[in-house]
């Protein structure tokens, strides 16, 4: 990625239907330089890009020659199963992605539909070339999953769960925002936050360059904490954090979980475009808050549920840190979606609504391509029950 132009690639992404700051150059360099995407943990870069005669880029993507399935949030598993039971390999294989990162968003970078295609055309002659088993383009915008369907690539589905602000009249306030869900989801979201204030815990909002390295150095070891508790050792290097604090410090907002002035927790959340501050806006309890009535609700307003870490235990801190803090943080700024990750149903209960995220994949081998795509149209039934049934279940109160 360092031997690319940062400036271009960067450029190409702004003109997209759904940049993020995961797909701008500075991360996907940060991801190689520390250490934490390369070769030696399994994620070999391959990185396309077309020019014109003149030499302008015209489209881009990252491509990564994966030997396993972790740090995908697209479970293939059974599939790589079924090419080893018959003889075949399965790794290495083709995936199109922002490594360990589950947000939906841009990943063919094109300057219109035809270099998207011709793009998408280079990826499968480049899989061929190298004898790739699969390509695999996870969690794609609109457009690149309208090109990869025009160019027979297969779709599939998952469910994520994502918070939208109001768009005709944003919340004024985290309050006005629990009006809008029943009784049992206001009373339960009150009763944990106030069993997080009566440990004593307070959460403190830092953003960009107020995030100082100690309070980065802080956040890892809860991080590096989480993973380890799990048994697995964390997919990202400390220098990553360090590097993308210095190249997009303004994609960043991390909340402080302190109890009597000391870090217990925290979270860190990703940041798209933050709307300017509402000149009407008024001040409560030393923290900016949006009038409602003139908040502009740009399309790019979008924070990411990243990470979270916590030393120490307390009864409903990650609900706190996780989702209900920075939800009040994107209505006092006017955020207009805040992204949950992937999976977790527990979510819905903390007013993360269900929506559909897919990929697109392609397979070599056409037995397995024909197994794979009947595979798909009955899970794909299966997702649309599935979000059938949490949509019934919804936290939003019902109109009278």
């Amino acid at each position: 990625m360092s031997t690319l132009d940062a400036e271009a690639w960067n450029d190409l992404l702004a003109r997209q239907d759904q940049p993020t700051p995961f797909m701008r150059h500075e991360y996907l360099a940060a991801l190689h330089a520390s250490g934490s995407a390369t070769p030696a943990t399994g994620w070999t870069p391959r990185f396309l890009t077309l020019h014109d005669r003149a030499g302008q880029l015209q489209a881009a993507c990252p491509l990564y020659l994966k030997s396993h399935s972790r740090g995908e949030y697209v479970f293939d598993w059974s599939w790589a199963d079924a090419h080893h039971r018959h003889g075949l390999a399965y790794y290495p294989k083709g995936v199109v992605a922002v490594p360990f990162t589950p947000a939906p968003g841009s990943r063919l970078l094109a300057r219109d539909a035809t270099a998207r295609k011709a793009l998408l055309e280079s990826l499968l002659q480049v899989c061929r070339s190298l004898g790739l088993s699969s390509l695999h383009l996870l969690f794609g915008s609109d457009a690149d999953l309208a090109a990869a369907a025009d160019a027979q690539l297969m779709l599939r589905h998952t469910v994520q769960f994502h918070w939208r602000n109001r768009e005709q009249q944003p919340h004024a306030d985290f309050d006005d925002f629990l009006a809008t869900l029943s009784q049992d989801k206001r009373k339960k979201i009150r009763q944990e936050r106030r069993k997080v204030r009566d440990a004593g815990v307070s959460l403190r909002p830092l953003r960009g360059q107020e995030i100082s390295p100690q309070d980065w150095d802080f956040f890892y070891r809860c991080y590096e904490h989480t993973y380890l508790e799990h048994g697995n050792p964390p997919y990202l290097k400390r220098d990553f954090f360090t590097k993308i604090a210095a190249g997009q410090a303004e994609n960043w907002l991390l909340f402080l979980a302190e109890r009597e002035g000391r870090p217990i927790a925290s979270s860190l959340i990703g940041l798209g475009a933050v709307p300017e501050p509402d000149l009407n806006c008024v001040e409560a309890e030393g923290r900016t808050q949006g009038s409602g009535e003139t908040a502009q609700m740009a399309d790019r307003a979008v924070a990411w549920g990243r990470y979270w870490g916590a030393l120490e235990r307390v009864d409903c801190l990650h609900f706190e840190a996780c989702y209900y803090a920075p939800l009040e943080w994107c209505i006092a700024h006017g955020m207009q979606r805040f992204e949950g990750g992937a999976q977790g149903e527990h979510k819905l209960a903390r007013a993360l609504l269900p929506v559909q995220t897919s990929s697109a994949h392609w397979l070599a081998q056409p037995d397995f391509a024909r197994a794979v795509r009947q595979f798909l149209e009955v899970e794909g039934e299966h997702i649309d029950r599935y979000l059938d049934e949490l949509t019934q279940h919804s936290p939003l109160r019902q109109a009278p």
